[in-house]
């Protein structure tokens, strides 16, 4: 269905004019390099585009991005191989930057893999001379008298390549010839004319490639051998096929490589291309856990404000500050109207689709993509109707939505209340992994997975995942007085296990329990600890008069009161009464009676054991009881 969806993804495209021609390909491009006739360099011109942002601490920094540009197809091979016009800086200079110095020495990347410089240099000289062999114009030729004449043991401490500094390992290059920068070397018509007949004669030697009919299409065609790499995979610094065979293993019937997939050239050149035109578009895609999720509508670039209301549910990337506010777009505004909808329980698919504006026919797919070592692994891969997508978006705000959640809780919101968070005082504390850098609570890309299809299918939510939240709740210290909705995100965990619950109860035709707000009426006896502890917690805190305590009642004993009430709770009790006598007589007699409601709607005593799902509603009697006593407090303040 991948390569299916994303070879029609491409046609609508290129009905559009807005694929890349036939025989070329898109590269990023950091710096010009001005040439002289003879073939010097004389000058090397940043090419890349500045922009400025702010950082955390509000200090203005700023960022570089390199342009595109159309180059000669770009071919996928590991070997030491060079590109027709090339843009690396090993294959061009032949040279290795090294501790702020250039050198002939191999250097190995993190992979292990050697680079040897000057052997990319030599495949370089060889395979572009004979390219450009008779053709004559001052930017060939210069280029020509370059190839000839650079000598990468003489240009060591070349002053213009030492200007460029780290950037150099990893920028991409063209040519122009100095005092014609309108004119790039491979845009030249006496280039386009040579790549036009190496087109064609790859096209004639077709009839020599193997032949067989091709998985996607059905139709008689030569099936490629070898696929072109994907990459801007998040956490990947590597150019990887999507598909691959580099084991005999995996071969049958006497096929070698890519011939086992039975994929044509041209569905190959189709997918590869339009897979990494959407990887390279933030507009398209975006990185959730270490994953790198792109998205696309059928109907070609019409129907790109789909795309633009679909990338409002992640909020922000995974590097962004918490507390950082999410952007506020028109597109934004229509997720808030939705999420409004949702809130008030008027939320219908008609609603829906005349909020936005979409059609409910238009298809739209997700694809999740991790790093591996050989290729590319597909985490998921969903399919549904735009509009039905957006209904299941909006449910899922409605079942999240809480006492103390204000706006839709996008989806990195969601998974940072799945892990460990860290005070900044606490990161020396944390681990590091063996670079030296900090290591970053993540949940598994199979859990990811798992809640994503059931937000877009309106499905139960994963058993783990309520297993980590209630995890979470349990361990992690949380000051609710101090830092009630802060960066604890303790109202996205809260609103997150009232889902969860409330998703279970819906799948097997039970009433939900769990409402928005605190319900004096549940007697569900999980619920009742949760709001006793609160208020038993809330009595502590009172008799302090305002004084600091190293540990509350909930530091010592809310994992335990969550697991074993029986336990725990007639102790707590016992505790309360001398916290009680500290009270002035209004608290003592409002308490007081408070907990007497309570225990009198607990059934003779207190369980021995919470499951998970109990242990769930205690927590959420907690949030509920807390959050009762916090508005009560904003309210007298005012």
């Amino acid at each position: 269905m991948l390569i299916s969806a994303l070879c029609e993804y491409y046609d609508e495209l290129a009905k559009e004019g807005k694929v890349v021609p036939e025989g070329y390909s898109e590269q990023d491009v950091h710096y010009l390099i001005a040439l002289k006739p003879n073939g010097t360099i004389d000058d090397i011109i940043d090419y890349r585009i500045k922009t400025t942002h702010k950082d955390k601490k509000g200090k203005v920094k700023e960022q570089f991005a390199p342009r595109k540009m159309l180059f000669p197809q770009r071919e996928s091979k590991r070997c030491t191989h060079s590109e027709i016009i090339e843009h690396r800086s090993k294959y061009i200079f032949g040279l290795n930057y090294k501790k702020g110095a250039f050198t002939l020495e191999d250097e190995k990347n993190s992979s292990g893999e050697s680079y040897n410089a000057c052997e990319s240099h030599i495949a370089f000289v060889k395979r572009n001379l004979e390219f450009i062999e008779g053709i004559d114009s001052p930017i060939v030729n210069a280029y020509r008298n370059f190839i000839i004449n650079w000598i990468p043991e003489n240009e060591i401490n070349n002053p213009i390549l030492l200007s460029l500094g780290k950037e150099y390992k990893d920028s991409y290059f063209a040519f122009y010839l100095t005092g014609f920068p309108q004119t790039m070397l491979q845009n030249d018509p006496n280039i386009c004319k040579r790549v036009a007949e190496l087109l064609q004669a790859n096209k004639n030697s077709e009839d020599t490639q193997y032949i067989s009919q091709c998985a996607i299409t059905g139709k008689k065609l030569p099936i490629s051998q070898t696929h072109s790499g994907i990459k801007n995979i998040a956490n990947s610094d590597h150019i990887q096929p999507l598909v691959c065979y580099n084991k005999e293993a995996y071969c049958s019937y006497g096929n070698k490589q890519a011939y086992n997939s039975n994929i044509s050239v041209e569905v190959e050149k189709k997918y590869t291309e339009v897979l990494n035109k959407l990887l390279s578009d933030k507009k398209h895609t975006t990185e959730i856990n270490g994953t790198s999720i792109v998205y696309w509508a059928t109907g070609g670039s019409k129907n790109e404000s789909c795309c633009s209301l679909f990338s409002t549910f992640f909020g922000s990337s995974d590097n962004q500050d918490d507390n950082d506010k999410m952007d506020i777009t028109q597109t934004g505004k229509m997720l808030s109207d939705t999420f409004k909808l949702a809130k008030e329980e008027r939320l219908t698919k008609e609603r829906i689709s005349d909020l936005t504006g979409v059609s409910e026919n238009i298809e739209f797919y997700i694809l999740g993509l991790n790093a591996d070592t050989s290729r590319p692994a597909v985490k998921f891969i969903y399919r549904r109707c735009f509009a039905d997508i957006l209904f299941s978006i909006a449910k899922h705000q409605e079942d999240m939505y809480i006492t103390g959640i204000k706006k839709s809780v996008p989806l990195w919101q969601l998974k940072k209340a799945l892990v460990r968070y860290l005070k900044k005082a606490d990161n020396n504390s944390e681990k590091n992994d063996k670079s030296g850098k900090k290591k970053e609570s993540n949940i598994g890309a199979t859990l990811l997975s798992s809640i994503l299809k059931s937000i877009l299918y309106g499905t139960s939510y994963p058993d783990n995942m309520l297993f980590s939240l209630v995890t979470r709740m349990k361990i992690d210290k949380i000051d609710i007085d101090k830092d009630f909705i802060g960066r604890y995100i303790n109202t996205v965990r809260a609103g997150a296990i009232k889902a969860c619950i409330n998703r279970q109860a819906r799948a097997v035709n039970k009433k939900e329990e769990l409402t928005v707000a605190l319900d004096i009426n549940n007697t569900n006896q999980a619920y009742l600890c949760g709001r006793l502890f609160a208020v038993l917690e809330k009595i502590q805190r009172i008799s302090l008069n305002g004084n600091e305590i190293n540990r509350t009642i909930k530091d010592a004993y809310f994992a335990s009161a969550a697991s074993k009430p029986s336990l725990v709770f007639p102790k707590l009790l016992s505790l309360s009464q001398n916290h009680i006598k500290k009270l002035n007589d209004g608290n003592k007699v409002f308490y007081s009676k408070m907990v007497q409601e309570i225990i009198s709607k607990i059934d003779g005593e207190f369980p021995d054991t919470l499951m998970l799902t109990d242990q769930g509603k205690f927590m959420i009697g907690y949030y509920h009881q807390i959050q009762a006593f916090f508005e009560k407090n904003n309210k007298e303040e005012n």
